[in-house]
């Protein structure tokens, strides 16, 4: 399992927009991918999990990654993650 923690700088935090972009990445990736808020913890995947945590700007969030290319995976994510949000 790799692990990666984020700090959202987008002034809007994790709205409609950034989410799904955020679910739509995750769904190119072969890795399952879980998205931790504060110990709530949801499926990359879905739209509606990730956004029910309620990611605003400054919160912290931490990316689990696991399969059998989660070194790559979470570093093209953590790209990913610092040109989008």
């Amino acid at each position: 399992m790799k692990e990666f923690h984020y700090t959202i700088r987008d002034e809007l935090g994790l709205h409609a927009r950034p989410a799904s972009l955020l679910v739509k990445k995750a769904g190119e990736l072969s890795s399952r991918i879980v998205v931790v808020k504060k110990g709530r913890k949801v499926d990359a995947r879905r739209l509606f999990g990730v956004m029910s945590l309620g990611i605003r700007c400054g919160d912290a969030i931490k990316f689990k990654l696991e399969g059998p290319k989660e070194e790559e995976e979470a570093e093209l994510l953590k790209r990913f993650c610092e040109n989008t949000f």
